[in-house]
């Protein structure tokens, strides 16, 4: 007897939508229109013949049958995705594809870097980097593993801490000749970043320096940290780089710490999976690997076992 199936283009889109609990969120995820989330769902409410979502209220509410309905689809989601990927990795070999998902900055500032010497090594692991910023639902998202930055609070998920971040504070070379000590910020543009507002303060109270020396009212404001750093390499003012980000422009003399030693934060990087999935070969390799990597760099070698260690 042939099964009686619901549209599942429309079983995705109910399962963002109910996840979020927005239609335009779920519309972002998916790469769709608002509008395309909600036909999709009514399309799958006339299906069923029950509405799924109260829409009368000024915010999406799950109805009861929605509610109820919401897990059961996770769950049969969950499970096509692991019969694919099991299949897949029949098929190919286990580790043949590897897809990251990757905060924006740590990408292309630090891995997109370092990745051609992981695929030297292992060229028979193919990855994917995803760079979007949206909480990762594993395995239904098709993603394997994710970096992010955080305090090591995500107790339902594999969690490897990969390194604590250090803050400095870092300008072109021409300007690092002028600055010595921290009476030298005085009159100078701090460049500040409107998603980590606090790092200049940070930085001044694990250096033992008062606020006070710092003029933070009037200095350029950026909405990322690439930004501010580029615009430090060029000369505008000075800005806080973020150990291991800035790593490579200290290499490469673009930009030039000042005020050291480098203060520890209270945030790391994370290399976050699936509870269990960490036992598949191309997973564990390439935890082994970006464990090293940054303990080399930081002239520490990271233990790739340590997980959900406070920060």
């Amino acid at each position: 007897m042939p099964y009686r199936l619901p549209p599942l283009k429309s079983l995705r889109l109910f399962e963002a939508a109910g996840r979020h609990l927005s239609f335009k969120q779920a519309a972002e995820e998916l790469a769709v229109t608002p509008s395309a989330v909600s036909h999709g769902i009514k399309v799958l409410e006339d299906w069923l013949g029950v509405p799924l979502f109260d829409r009368t209220q000024r915010t999406l509410v799950l109805t009861d049958a929605g509610r109820a309905y919401l897990p059961q689809v996770q769950d049969a989601l969950d499970l096509l995705v692991a019969a694919s990927d099991a299949v897949q990795r029949q098929q190919h070999g286990d580790g043949a594809a590897l897809s990251i998902s990757v905060a924006p900055s740590f990408g292309a500032r630090w891995l997109a870097h370092h990745l051609p010497d992981f695929q030297a090594r292992h060229p028979g692991i193919a990855v994917t980097l995803d760079s979007t910023q949206r909480p990762i639902a594993f395995p239904r998202d098709g993603i394997d593993l994710a970096i992010r930055m955080g305090r090591g609070d995500w107790p339902e998920l594999d969690a490897t801490c990969l390194a604590v971040e250090e803050l400095v504070p870092v300008c072109s070379p021409a300007l690092a000749r002028t600055i010595q000590t921290a009476d030298d910020l005085r009159g100078r543009a701090l460049l500040q970043v409107s998603s980590v507002a606090e790092d200049w303060a940070a930085w001044a109270a694990l250096a033992g320096i008062g606020e006070d020396a710092l003029d933070l009212e009037t200095g350029p404001r950026f909405d990322n940290i690439g930004m501010a750093l580029d615009a430090a390499a060029e000369g505008m003012g000075l800005a806080i780089g973020r150990r291991p980000l800035i790593d490579g422009d200290l290499a490469a003399g673009r930009l030039v710490a000042v005020l050291g030693p480098p203060r520890p934060a209270r945030t790391a990087y994370w290399l976050l999976a699936a509870p269990g999935t960490m036992a598949r070969p191309a997973l564990s390799t390439f935890r082994t690997w970006i464990c090293g990597a940054l303990g080399a760099q930081f002239g520490t070698q990271i233990d790739a076992a340590a997980t959900q260690e406070p920060v």
